[in-house]
Formats: C-alpha cells, structure tokens, sequence
C-alpha cells in the first residue's frame, strides 16, 4: 500500500506540473492516503507545484472587526452568534477613525489589502453606507487595496460596494457540504454561493475558503477544495478552528499538524495556482510547522488582529517569508 499511495502522489504531480486539473477521483484517492511514506510524499509534491505555479510574492491582508456581536446567525463555530453565549465583544458599526487608522498602520507595514468584515446574516441600510463610505476614503488615501465581507449581500447591497472602489469580496463556504448543514442552520451554502455568483457577475474577484478542525473528515476537507473549484476563488483563507467557550464546538479536540498540514497540500493539489492563505488559528501553531506549511502551498495570510482570535504579528510573518523565500 505504501508503494501505491507514493505511486499515486508521484502521477498526480506529474498531471499537474503538465497543466492539467485532476479529476475528484483522484483527488479523494490523494485525501486518502494515510501511510507516513505517502502522506510526507503528498508533501513533497504539494511544495513542487507551489514552486511551479506560485508567485514568491506572500499576499498579506488585515482585518478590521466593523461591526462584532449578536448575529442573528447559528453557526456553531463562531463567537459573535446570539445564539451562544460566549461573552465576545459586541458594537455596532467602528467609528470612522478607527478604520483609517487601522488602513494607515497597515498600509505602512507594507500590507497588501485591508477587509472590513461585519457580523450578521448581511449588512444593509445606514450601516452599509458608512461601511461603504470608509471603504471609499481608504482606497482614496492609502496606498492598499480594499475587500469587504459583509454577509449575504443582494445585487443592490453589492452593487453599492463595487461602486465605493471595492473590487473583492470575502464569502467563506466554511466546509464541506455534506457537512455544512451539521454547523449552521439559519442559512445555507447554497446561499452563499448565490451571493458569490452575484458578486461575480457584478465584477468583484472572490475570496472564499473555509474552516478545518470542525468535526469533519479528511475526505470532507477535500470536498471542500473541490466546491471551491465551482466558484473560481483568487483567494482561498485556510483557518483553524479555535473552539470558542460558550459555542457547541467548544469541546472540539484540535487538530495535529499533520492533519493541518495535509490540508494545505489538499487544497494546493486542487488549486495550483490560487492564493492559499492562513487566517484564524494558525497562532498555535509551531514555526516549524508553519515554515512547512508555507512550502508546502501557503503563500498568502492574514496579518495582525484577526476578528476575535489573534494572529501573528506583521514582524514575524516578514522573518517566516524572508526564511521561505517568499517577498513580503
């Protein structure tokens, strides 16, 4: 079996290098894979391509918290759902200063793109104006670019967006699908995909991934990359659960490094040429595991404060690249 599965890795890669996009056969026979020899191979391969088809130009992002608790939403995973109590922050929309400020800081470390993310089902009314309003004045001032993520924006609330100077929008499909509806019940993924397509078809590029360590298998993770492959994504965040108190994920046992680093090459065997990017949870993570990781296919990650975990600081991430061979 060990022969095998280093067989499978070895022409899986070489169909790749040769620019081709493996079918989901393959892909879950990859996903399968459980031998030491095998899945140091799917490593291996996974850095190939990264090489291959990867800029050595690390894509940063920030995030700004525009708006934070009581979300009408259930998911299971997340701290800010009213749903749970979990004692997060909550406030309506941040002043104004707030976010330039944070676009300034950003924009000095050298950061690539700034996203204003907002709780609830979707943003609209007065405070999609301000967010809009804010959005316009950064990509007016700084020198980065913008993203929003803002819910299950209609036509009319993204259209808004795009026409404040916003050209990505961030939509999470989360996980599986076969395991979405086992997370999250007030909406459904198919619900995002259409806010996606909207956005789409409007002119945005989109930012989509989702979260690892929440109860599914590793077949399940690749099914995950395979949706995504549905919506075309330029940027694909990768986070780690990080079982919040109070949610009824928050006895979820973590994932090991292997199984994060697997995932990495799971979504590098399916996408070989997309932005993957660390978000959420990834500060648990050992540098040296990190360092690995970024071989092996992540090329991109959000920076700084994240949302209502936090991440590694711009510094560190600067000394990871420089390490990696990545330009920050």
């Amino acid at each position: 079996m060990m022969k095998d599965d280093i067989q499978l890795v070895k022409d899986a890669l070489d169909r790749v290098l040769a620019g081709e996009t493996l079918g989901e056969d393959v892909l879950y026979a990859l996903a399968d894979i459980d031998s030491d020899e095998g899945c140091e191979a799917l490593l291996e391969a996974s850095e190939k391509i990264t090489e291959r088809f990867c800029s050595r130009r690390f894509d940063s992002c920030s995030i700004v918290n525009a708006r934070s608790g009581r979300c009408s939403e259930n998911c299971k995973w997340c701290a800010q759902s009213a749903h749970f109590n979990t004692g997060c922050d909550t406030y309506d929309i941040v002043p104004d200063d707030e976010a330039m400020e944070a676009a300034r800081r950003n924009a000095e470390c050298g950061v690539g793109r700034i996203s204003l993310v907002a709780s609830g089902r979707a943003v609209r009314g007065k405070a999609l104006d301000d967010i809009c309003g804010m959005l316009a004045r950064i990509g007016r001032d700084y020198p980065i670019a913008t993203c929003a993520s803002l819910g299950l924006l209609d036509r009319e609330g993204l259209q808004t967006l795009y026409d404040a100077g916003v050209r990505r929008y961030h939509c999470n499909l989360e996980t599986a699908p076969s395991h979405f509806g086992t997370l999250c019940t007030t909406h459904t993924q198919d619900d995002k995909i259409a806010t996606i397509n909207t956005a789409r078809s409007i002119g945005f590029e989109v930012c989509s991934g989702g979260i690892i360590g929440m109860g599914e298998s590793r077949r399940q993770r690749m099914e995950l990359a395979i949706k995504l492959r549905e919506i075309e994504p330029v940027s694909i965040p990768l986070n780690i659960l990080c079982p919040i108190p109070g949610t009824p994920l928050q006895d979820t046992p973590p994932l090991s490094d292997d199984d994060i680093l697997l995932a990495v090459a799971y979504f590098r065997f399916a996408h070989p040429s997309v932005q993957i990017r660390f978000a959420g949870g990834r500060g648990r993570l050992s540098r040296e595991t990190t360092v690995r990781a970024m071989r092996a296919g992540v090329n991109g990650a959000i920076v700084g404060d994240l949302l209502t975990t936090i991440g590694s600081t711009v510094a560190r991430d600067k000394e990871m690249c420089a390490e990696v061979g990545y330009e920050f």
